[in-house]
């Protein structure tokens, strides 16, 4: 999968991406992202479809986005209410936009769609340049949990209907932290192949990047409803604050 590149993505799922990828969470993202943005300037990384954005936006947040695919900005303005919503079209480990933001975020694992650890950092330092002072920067992302590989392999149902199955078939590549995804949809009218390609990051490896970077951990919790992370955490949602210069 070397050619799995930022545009990827979208090129494979936007079409049915809100169908396929609720994680019965948007309605307590938007409180918590809405709160710790107050009435400042936002911005979303890989703002997708629009999942949060549109609510935020619904809600009076003044927000922004940068977005990879096009085909994913073309669902968003198929929405009322992300017709307005400004969008870059690029990179989100450039941050390529003019301005400046009193929040940022980035979720749903999306941090690690970047396919190194150079990217990341890339993306942290970028993110830290374009915050105001007291800024903060929130990440939401799984923790790697590798209980049910074998051999550095897994396969697995994701989704099972009466009339179709999703499942996902993943290899680990350890050394360079990389997970190879292949989805695999079966329906009675035949099969489609989805890959994905992700470059994980430990919660402690997340720290220390974007330390270097000019931020620091302020708050991390083991879900949406700020339950505390612990060992037995399966996701973390950390918010960074601009360190004083």
């Amino acid at each position: 999968m070397e050619t799995f590149d930022p545009e990827t993505f979208g090129l494979l799922n936007a079409h049915d991406y809100d169908e396929r990828n609720d994680p019965g969470t948007t309605e307590a993202e938007v409180a918590l992202i809405q709160e710790i943005a107050g009435s400042g300037d936002v911005l979303e990384l890989a703002i997708g479809t629009g999942r949060v954005a549109v609510p935020l936006a619904q809600a009076g947040v003044n927000i922004s986005g940068i977005e990879a695919s096009q085909p994913m900005v073309d669902k968003l303005r198929e929405k009322p209410a992300g017709r307005d919503i400004p969008v870059v079209i690029g990179d989100i480990a450039e941050v390529s936009i003019d301005g400046m933001f009193d929040h940022i975020f980035l979720v749903f694992n999306t941090l690690f769609n970047l396919q190194t650890q150079r990217e990341q950092i890339r993306c942290f330092e970028n993110v830290s340049k374009r915050l105001r002072e007291k800024g903060t920067f929130l990440v939401s992302a799984f923790v790697p949990d590798f209980n049910a590989f074998q051999s550095h392999q897994r396969v697995g149902i994701r989704q099972m209907q009466q009339d179709s199955v999703w499942l996902d078939a993943c290899q680990h590549d350890p050394v360079d932290q990389i997970l190879e995804f292949q989805r695999i949809h079966l329906k009675e009218d035949g099969l489609r192949l989805v890959p994905l390609r992700l470059r994980y990051v430990w919660p402690s490896e997340m720290d220390l990047m974007t330390q270097l970077a000019g931020l620091r951990l302020k708050s991390r919790w083991g879900g949406w409803d700020r339950s505390e992370f612990d060992a037995a955490s399966k996701m973390h949602v950390s918010v960074f604050e601009k360190a004083h210069a």
